[in-house]
C-alpha cells in the first residue's frame, strides 16, 4: 500500500519535494495545485499526478497527506483546510510571513492533534548530528550565524509584506540551528541598514545585524544579507571552552586542542531524509520528525522578533514559549529572566511605528 500525497504549490521547493517523493516506492503523488494552473500542470506531468484547481480538490482526491509548499504570504488558508480535514501535513519554511498566522495555525494543530512536519532539513544533516555529539554537555558561550546571499529570482521575495524579508525567508535555517545547539532565545536587538537591494520594487533591508541573548546565558549574533550575486556563507559558529565549531550544509569545521579538522556535509541526503521521515510517520513506520509545526513556530518567533527589532529600532523580549512536543532533535530550555532595558513583547501584532 502506497501513501497517496497531494501537493499545494508548484514552485521551486515543491519541485524539489516532488523529485524526492517520486523516488520513494511507497509513495503515490496524486495531485498538484497552484494559483498558476500552467505551473501545476507542468509539475503534475513530471510525476504522473493530476493538476487540480484548488486545495479543496486536493482534499477531495482521497489523499493520505498533503505538502504545503507556498510562498510566505500565502500560508494560512491551505494549512487550515488540511487541518480541518484531519490530514497529516508537511509545510515548507518559513511557516508564514507574520507571527499571528503561524500561531493561529499552531493552535489548530494542537487542538486537532494532527501529525505535522516542517522543512527545516538542516536538522537532518549528518554534520549537525556530529556537531551535537562533539559539543556534548559543554556550555555554549557564544553562537554566531550568517546567511549572506543574493536575491532569489522570484518577484515577491523583495517585498516585505510578501516574504517577511531575508531574516524570515532565508535565515530561518540558521536561526533554527542556533536554537537547536544553544537553546531558546530570550531577547534580540537588531538593525537593518534601511537600504534595499538593487532590485526594482524592493522594500526589504539589504543587510541586517542582530545581537541575541539566550536563556542559557549564551550570547550571539546573526548577520543576514541579500546584496551579493552569489551565496557567500550560510553557517553557524559555536564557541565553548576550548572548542570552536562551524557547521552548515556543506561542512563541519572543528577546532580544539588537537587542531583543526573538517568533515564534508551531504545536503542532498538531508533533503531526502526530511521527506523520508514524514512519509514513514504517515505510514506509522517510525517517528523521526525533528521539526513539527509547533517547533518551527518557535524558530519563526525568533525570526519575526529580529525583523520587528530591525523595523522598530527597539529590543524585543520573547515571551517564555510553551515547550514544543518532545521528540528527536527538539531542544526546549526554560527562558531566563532578562533585566535591564524595556523591550517589546512579541505578540503577533503589527510592528509599532518608529
Amino acid at each position: 500500500m502506497r501513501s497517496r500525497i497531494g501537493v499545494v504549490g508548484a514552485g521551486g521547493v515543491a519541485q524539489r519535494h516532488v523529485r524526492v517523493l517520486s523516488g520513494f516506492s511507497d509513495v503515490e503523488l496524486v495531485c498538484v495545485t497552484d494559483v498558476v494552473p500552467e505551473a501545476s500542470a507542468r509539475l503534475a506531468d513530471t510525476c504522473g499526478a493530476r493538476a487540480v484547481p484548488d486545495v479543496e480538490a486536493v482534499l477531495a482526491a482521497g489523499v493520505d497527506a498533503v505538502y504545503v509548499c507556498v510562498p510566505p504570504f500565502a500560508h494560512g488558508p491551505a494549512e487550515e483546510a488540511v487541518l480541518a480535514a484531519g490530514l497529516p501535513m508537511f509545510v515548507e519554511k518559513p511557516v508564514a510571513v507574520d507571527l499571528a498566522t503561524a500561531e493561529r495555525v499552531a493552535a489548530t494543530v494542537a487542538e486537532r492533534g494532527v501529525l505535522t512536519a516542517v522543512g527545516h532539513h538542516w536538522r537532518y544533516l549528518s554534520v549537525v548530528e556530529q556537531a551535537r555529539s562533539i559539543l556534548g554537555d559543554r556550555e555554549v558561550r557564544m553562537v554566531n550565524g550568517w546567511w549572506l546571499d543574493k536575491v532569489p529570482p522570484v518577484s515577491w521575495w523583495v517585498k516585505r509584506d510578501m516574504s517577511g524579508g531575508p531574516v524570515i525567508e532565508q535565515a530561518a535555517h540558521v536561526l533554527d540551528l542556533m536554537r537547536l545547539l544553544t537553546g531558546e532565545v530570550a531577547e534580540v536587538t537588531a538593525y537593518g541598514d534601511g537600504r534595499p537591494p538593487a532590485v526594482d520594487g524592493a522594500d526589504i533591508d539589504g543587510v541586517t545585524a542582530a545581537a541575541l541573548r539566550f536563556a542559557s546565558g549564551a550570547v550571539g549574533t546573526l548577520g543576514s544579507a541579500c546584496v551579493l550575486g552569489w551565496k557567500q556563507r550560510a553557517a553557524v559558529e559555536i564557541l565553548a571552552d576550548g572548542l570552536a565549531l562551524t557547521v552548515g550544509e556543506q561542512e563541519l569545521v572543528v577546532r580544539d586542542a588537537d587542531g583543526e579538522r573538517t568533515v564534508p556535509g551531504d545536503p542532498d541526503a538531508a533533503r531526502t531524509a526530511v521527506d523520508r521521515a514524514f512519509v514513514d510517520a504517515v505510514r506509522g513506520l517510525g517517528h523521526d520528525i525533528r521539526v513539527s509545526y509547533p517547533e518551527a513556530v518557535a524558530t519563526h518567533r525568533v525570526a519575526t522578533a529580529v525583523a520587528e527589532s530591525a523595523w522598530t529600532g527597539r529590543p524585543v523580549h520573547l515571551d517564555r514559549p510553551e515547550p514544543a512536543p518532545a521528540g528527536p532533535g527538539v531542544t526546549s530550555r526554560e527562558a531566563a529572566e532578562v533585566t535591564g532595558r524595556e523591550p517589546v513583547n512579541v505578540t503577533g501584532r503589527e510592528p509599532a511605528d518608529g
